[in-house]
């Protein structure tokens, strides 16, 4: 018998690659001979890269700066003329120094520099998996990077930052655009928010960046002003594209500089991984997520997963630190049953410490439930 195990990540526990080797490992102890295929997966945050090394790129590191100009080692994905770039894993709120929030000061430049690495190195096709991002610069910061002039009115390189972008009052894009000539860029993220207003970058994922007040409104009037100065070069506007919001606004500096493609976080990754090729022949796909919740069903990891298995005919269970769905909720998801590590511990502490033992049991539930030796039952 032959199992896929496709989680996402457990936020704040373990990685996706940690969940599968786990749920394997409680599976095979009752099933000994049990083929268990691990293909870890993301949305396009934090994971992303991880999942295409699972499928065989090749992990490069390059020097680039952190969020808030720190000199970092960051990775990146690399197969022939693709790459995959994590926005989280260079200039993400988890690489802020000490954890210290900077709404103001942070930036995407960083990211930027992964990106123009990849393209020296010869790819041609970029997914770029944004989510977790700690700055709210509307991607200039990246831009700059890329080769952007973006210049205040005394013709002086603009600061990093979201706080620094009233101050923009010219921008050129030569360089940038010869830099990214012949060069696809795919944007892998479930986000659609667009850029600006009550439901834009800076009001709804300022403040978890550690913006108050009067600083959400400087940052909203600098993407702003941003937004009119890149519509004025370009000639296209963007603002109020779905996803133009994602990642402090790097989603529209993604469409409106690097002319990118949108695309669904989970459906870009899965393709990315060739899931449908690599599930062929399974009895059974075990997927799951930290939280299963209503957010889930908008498309996550694991529902994503779980859809894609169906066209193959392959039945999903799930697994996730905490369930939050009905069984009615999973069976619309294309999901048979679920189990939640909280039911077996509910302190949440615990549960989290815990998690890899705790999802050993699940696993041999999962078997035990089922799979015999004549597949899946009934």
């Amino acid at each position: 018998m032959r199992v896929v195990i496709a989680p996402d990540k457990f936020k704040g526990s373990l990685t996706a690659a940690e969940v599968a080797e786990a749920l394997a490992a409680g599976m095979r102890g009752v099933l000994p001979g049990l083929e268990t295929i691990m293909l870890p997966v993301a949305d396009g945050g934090e994971g992303t890269i991880a999942a295409a090394l699972s499928a065989g790129f090749a992990k490069i590191i390059v020097d680039a700066v952190g969020p808030t100009g720190e000199r970092v080692q960051a990775p990146y994905a690399l197969d022939g003329d693709q790459a995959v770039v994590e926005l989280a894993a260079v200039v993400g709120l988890s690489m802020l120094p000490g954890g210290r929030l900077d709404p103001h000061g942070s930036s995407t430049y960083g990211l930027g520099m992964v990106i123009a690495d990849a393209i020296r190195r010869g790819a041609t096709t970029i997914v770029l998996g944004l989510g977790g991002s700690a700055s709210t610069d509307g991607g200039a910061g990246m831009a700059q990077a890329l080769g952007a002039r973006l210049l205040d009115a005394n013709g002086q390189d603009l600061p990093p930052g979201g706080g620094a972008l009233a101050g923009l009052a010219h921008l050129d894009l030569a360089t940038l655009r010869a830099t990214l000539d012949g060069v696809r860029i795919i944007v892998a993220s479930d986000v659609d928010n667009p850029l600006l207003g009550p439901r834009g970058a800076a009001a709804v994922f300022g403040p978890q960046k550690g913006a108050g007040p009067q600083q959400l409104e400087t940052l909203e009037q600098g993407l702003q002003h941003w937004s009119q100065l890149v519509s004025n070069a370009t000639g296209r506007d963007d603002v109020a594209r779905p996803g133009a919001g994602a990642a402090g606004g790097t989603g529209f500096a993604a469409l409106a500089l690097l002319n990118a493609e949108i695309k669904p976080g989970i459906g870009e990754i899965l393709d990315l991984i060739e899931f449908d090729r690599r599930i062929v022949g399974a009895d059974l796909v075990v997927t799951g997520e930290g939280s299963l919740d209503e957010q889930s069903l908008a498309g996550k990891a694991p529902v994503g997963v779980a859809r894609a298995a169906a066209k193959a005919g392959i039945p999903v269970v799930a697994v996730a630190g905490r369930l939050r769905l009905s069984p009615s909720q999973l069976r619309s998801a294309g999901i048979l049953a679920a189990y939640g590590l909280t039911d077996l511990e509910p302190d949440l502490d615990r549960c989290i410490a815990n998690a890899s033992s705790l999802l050993r049991r699940v696993g041999a539930r999962i078997a035990k439930e089922w799979l015999d030796g004549s597949g899946v039952m009934s």
